[in-house]
């Protein structure tokens, strides 16, 4: 990555940097990502917290529901309430799921791949050739899906 990635909220009291580029994106199409963004799917890029920088406010901490069941944390801005980003999953808040449409350039960041898709909306479109998943894909899936420098990444986060 040869520029920072920045992001904000939408009344700019909080404000993020990325130290590296995330190990994977998610173009999420399940209901709880629907009703939350309230609209056909949440795209998030995942990468480690500790590669995630605050350079602005503090966000606060809300607990929400999610597909799995296990619930998310989900870090908004106190004042305008946009979501940031998300811990959830396996690896809980050693990974940020940060909201792409958050970020200063949010093109820097497609989908790698599609999930949840047995609930994506009809007249949405999955690229060819990106990998879709009708839930979420299994670990031998993963390297083809983060490429080796992501799943080695992926990898070196579990173990912690």
């Amino acid at each position: 990555m040869t520029e920072a990635i920045t992001g904000r909220c939408a009344c700019g009291d909080v404000a993020y940097r990325l130290l590296d580029a995330p190990y994977v994106v998610h173009c999420c199409h399940c209901t709880s990502c629907q009703r939350e963004s309230g609209t056909a799917f949440a795209v998030n890029a995942v990468i480690e917290t500790e590669r995630l920088e605050l350079t602005g406010g503090t966000p606060e901490s809300v607990l929400t529901p999610s597909e799995s069941g296990k619930g998310q944390e989900v870090l908004r801005c106190p004042t305008c309430k946009v979501a940031l980003w998300s811990h959830f999953g396996g690896v809980g808040s050693k990974a940020a799921f940060v909201r792409v449409g958050t970020m200063d350039d949010p093109a820097r960041c497609p989908p790698a791949v599609h999930i949840f898709t047995r609930s994506k909306l009809a007249w949405v479109t999955v690229p060819e050739g990106v990998p879709a998943f009708e839930v979420f894909y299994g670990g031998r899936d993963i390297p083809h899906i983060y490429g080796e420098e992501g799943a080695a990444r992926f990898k070196a986060l579990r173990e912690k």
